[in-house]
């Protein structure tokens, strides 16, 4: 997946400036894809070259004026042709599976400090992700259309997340 892909699907589920796109990338899809302010703008404005964005200027008091994008019926058609092409077989790039393999060949006290440290990161997710979900989706059953796309992706963090949080308690049980 290109960056230009994961805009696309920002700016189907509604329009937005750059600025605004960045909030959503921080709050949402950067769980899953990740993005600077830069690269955000910069890719925006090849897609809006490419004709797969439309573009209103929203004048603004005291500032310079505001781009908003939407998706362009071009941006539409490469949106669905993607969606349509093959998927490869996701693949697990794992700095921490590699240290933790490797943890019998060096300081494995230092390790399981990160470890620990972690594991913190994804239990503070998961608690993020939990809270999400009760608050945007309390009645699952019945959603239809893009919110339960949205609720079944925010489900596939979850539990990834309890993955995580398994298989490190599981580790750090093993070597206490």
């Amino acid at each position: 997946m290109a960056l230009e892909h994961a805009l696309l699907v920002a700016l189907s589920e509604r329009p937005g400036s750059g600025l605004e796109l960045a909030g959503r990338f921080e709050r949402s899809i950067g769980f899953f894809w990740h993005a600077t302010h830069q690269q955000i703008y910069r890719v925006l404005a090849r897609m809006e070259t490419d004709g797969w964005l439309s573009v209103e200027t929203v004048p603004q008091a005291g500032r310079p004026d505001k781009k908003l994008y939407s998706v362009s019926p071009a941006g539409a058609q490469v949106l669905a042709d993607w969606l349509a092409e093959p998927l490869p077989m996701e693949s697990f790039r794992s700095d921490l599976a590699v240290k933790l393999r490797a943890a019998s060949y060096g300081e494995r006290a230092g390790l399981l400090r990160r470890v620990r440290e972690t594991l913190a990161d994804h239990e503070t997710r998961l608690a993020h992700y939990l809270e999400l979900e009760k608050r945007d989706y309390p009645v699952p059953a019945d959603l239809a259309g893009p919110d339960l796309d949205q609720f079944l992706v925010l489900r596939g963090g979850i539990r990834l997340e309890e993955f995580w949080i398994g298989w490190l308690n599981e580790y750090l049980e093993a070597h206490a």
